[in-house]
């Protein structure tokens, strides 16, 4: 079932182009609505009808598992370059730290200057923990995975615990200005605080940027502490799923259907209970809490397992759409990192100013003409170049000297050596 292309491996990058594709389906709501909307939809943008229908797909299917996926194909792909280091006698952790390195700027620029929802920090931060791990085995990096998730879960329960010391403790200054924060986080704040937001998001870059800056400038330390637990443990499970090949392709397809159906048949009726209880209890701030930062954080592996394995059952190798899926995963980065350009333009005051102006469900006709568009460059683009614009940045700046860029220019010395 493995094909590859040259150096490239097709089921990686077709999963990839699905992650970078599915990441957007949550973060349209962080671009274009206060903070609190992505988790509560009580907070912003229509908690009835088709907007909550909107959340409640998003949630069962799509949230934290297309994030979680793309973690697992980045540590598959950290463990690639590592490997292909090693057989060219490169030293693997010069050529890894160097483009954790350069990972960690462009991740800071995203996030100072262009969007607060970055992930590209926590990546070259917990990358160059991962590098550690490299050597072990399937069975080592799955188990440590498992350990570093209850360590997460432990992390995410001091959110509701908070909130449940803070409602008990009304006189308490300190327990009710967390209880402020974790409301304009998760639950319903005030329509003053609401206004604010949607009034920045409608001024000028300076304005937003500076008030991005003082709010996320040591983000990616608190964020590290808090989040990159589940972040390492996708990494180690994105390795030993490259090591035992089913991230290649490798498995049998009844394997694939097996773990297809033990992680949805886990974690979809878990998180419909959740998404149930949610709604029950209309959206109050514990139930918020507990749900999406807790109690999904062990079904969420499941799930992503899952969706690794029914993307590899439902390309087809030589198919038009995953060919044009598989060059968006290759050009994830540039792909990624266009969609916060695009967004930001379309939703931010200094562009279009649409921030707060449409519904929920409205936003995933945004979503839909961001897809096309993706599908429509990216395998023309690679058809000219051997990588996306920022792709070949990156690996220029990692390697120290500009790289080759056209095909036309990188076939050139292969075939004269071959003469």
């Amino acid at each position: 079932m493995a094909t590859t292309a040259g150096d490239r491996i097709l089921t990686l990058d077709t999963v990839r182009g699905v992650a970078v594709m599915g990441i957007l389906l949550l973060n349209i709501i962080a671009f274009a609505m206060p903070m609190p909307a992505y988790f509560n939809p009580a907070a912003y943008g229509g908690a009835a009808g088709i907007d909550l229908a909107a959340y409640l797909v998003n949630f069962v299917l799509f949230d934290g598992k297309m994030r979680g996926l793309f973690s697992f194909l980045f540590g598959a792909s950290m463990l690639l370059v590592i490997q292909r280091a090693q057989a060219k006698g490169d030293s693997p952790a010069r050529v890894h730290y160097a483009r954790m390195v350069w990972l960690l700027v462009f991740g800071l620029i995203h996030l100072w200057l262009i969007w607060w929802g970055d992930i590209l920090t926590y990546y070259a931060l917990v990358g160059m923990i991962a590098f550690l791990f490299r050597d072990l085995a399937v069975r080592t990096l799955i188990g440590i995975g498992i350990a570093l998730v209850f360590v997460e879960l432990i992390a995410t329960a001091m959110i509701p615990m908070v909130v449940l010391m803070a409602q008990a403790a009304p006189a308490d200054a300190g327990l009710q200005k967390a209880l402020a924060e974790m409301t304009q986080g998760f639950g319903v704040p005030p329509a003053a605080w609401i206004a604010d937001e949607v009034a920045l998001h409608r001024r000028g870059w300076l304005e937003i940027a500076t008030q991005r800056f003082a709010d996320n400038k040591f983000m990616p330390l608190v964020g590290l502490l808090q989040f990159g637990w589940e972040t390492l443990a996708y990494f180690l499970f994105g390795m030993a799923a490259l090591r035992s090949g089913m991230l290649t392709g490798q498995w049998e397809r009844r394997r694939y259907i097996k773990w297809a159906a033990i992680g949805f048949g886990i974690a979809l009726p878990g998180y419909a209970a959740l998404a149930a209880w949610m709604m029950a209890r209309e959206f109050a701030l514990l139930p918020v809490t507990v749900a999406t930062m807790v109690a999904s954080v062990p079904l969420r592996p499941f799930a992503v397992v899952a969706w690794a394995s029914l993307i590899i059952l439902l390309m087809r190798p030589g198919g038009m759409l995953t060919a044009r899926i598989a060059a968006a995963g290759r050009m994830a980065f540039t792909n990624y990192l266009g969609t916060s350009l695009i967004c930001t333009t379309l939703f931010y005051g200094y562009g279009l100013g649409w921030y707060g102006e449409l519904s929920r469900a409205e936003l995933y006709l945004v979503v839909l003409a961001i897809w096309v568009l993706m599908l429509l460059w990216s395998k023309p683009w690679l058809e000219r170049f051997a990588f996306g614009p920022l792709e070949w940045l990156w690996r220029s700046l990692a390697r120290g000297k500009l790289q080759a860029m056209s095909r036309s220019a990188i076939a050139r010395p292969v075939a004269n050596a071959a003469q």
